[in-house]
């Protein structure tokens, strides 16, 4: 089955720089596009990131020109470097099959905690 290990995750001031780590298994990596997505407290769930199986990326608006995500299929990780944190990045980061329709999505890693503060 679907396998996600969030990793990463920390600490950090307001415009400091942080990378997270994702491990997928049980699904064909190569052929999926892979997001990175966050829950605030008393928030949705959001897609932050996208990776599509080419060379297509999608940004959320919020943080776009801050964040990157990148892929390596030969090791089924993704990637997520977090530049110019500020504290409303703040949240739970989860990463998983790349979809708009996060509803649609059942099965989530644990998740790994980023906490912008100072």
């Amino acid at each position: 089955q679907v396998q996600l290990v969030e990793s990463g995750g920390g600490l950090v001031q307001p415009g400091g720089s942080l990378g997270l780590s994702c491990a997928a298994s049980g699904f064909i990596f190569s052929k999926n596009g892979m997001g990175w997505y966050r829950q605030a407290p008393g928030k949705e769930r959001e897609l932050v990131a996208l990776a599509g199986t080419g060379t297509v990326t999608y940004y959320a608006d919020s943080v776009k020109g801050r964040f990157t995500i990148s892929r390596d299929n030969h090791k089924n990780m993704v990637y997520l470097q977090m530049n110019s944190l500020k504290p409303e990045d703040t949240a739970v980061y989860y990463c998983n099959i790349g979809t708009f329709d996060i509803g649609s999505l059942d099965t989530w890693g644990q998740g790994t905690p980023v906490t912008v503060s100072s």
